[in-house]
């Protein structure tokens, strides 16, 4: 922890309008922007990225409190609101851009995130072995404007409404501690 400096931690969990959405219903967590890591072109947009050829993976970046929610929480939620099993897919969303990974903005979180994979691992949390990757970031790039706060914008867009409320659902069930709406 850093004295209640805000820290950044930069998940990929499939399609960043889910992710986003999960995220920022979190307390500590002050911003949360969709945007593209992970791959070799610079300023790409969505429509490259989506064509899988920019090596980069849709991401969110968090700007988080660490006095108010861990790296070790936000993984915690991060692993138990996508399918860190499957590789290069989340649901019918398939290729790199959709694999599951962290961006880790030093050594301290890649050596955390590596050591709390094992430990899901170890403990078999999943079926089947985690697949999430570990990738130093070199550069954030965020998405277009329209695609931030994206479910919150759009609540009723047919995608929003079948992937997002199961993820909400079991957010607000099995880490109620953890959301805005119960800070003291």
């Amino acid at each position: 922890m850093t004295n209640g400096k805000p820290e950044t931690a930069i998940f990929g969990g499939g399609c960043f309008w889910c992710t986003e959405a999960v995220f920022d219903e979190l307390r500590g967590v002050q911003s949360v922007v969709s945007g593209y890591a992970g791959g070799s072109t610079e300023n790409p947009t969505y429509e490259q990225v989506c064509m899988g050829t920019t090596g980069h993976a849709e991401v969110i970046k968090i700007d988080f409190d660490p006095t108010q929610v861990s790296f070790r929480d936000l993984m915690t939620v991060f692993f138990a609101t996508h399918d860190p099993t499957t590789l290069n897919r989340q649901g019918n969303d398939v290729g790199t851009q959709y694999r599951s990974a962290i961006l880790y903005a030093d050594e301290r979180q890649r050596a955390e995130a590596a050591a709390f994979i094992k430990e899901l691992d170890e403990a078999k949390t999943f079926k089947n072995s985690i697949v999430t990757t570990l990738e130093p970031l070199t550069e954030f790039y965020p998405a277009e404007d329209y695609h931030q706060k994206f479910y919150a914008n759009n609540p009723y867009q047919s995608y929003c409404q079948s992937m997002i409320p199961p993820k909400l659902s079991k957010l607000h069930k099995q880490f109620a501690a953890l959301l805005k709406s119960q800070s003291r």
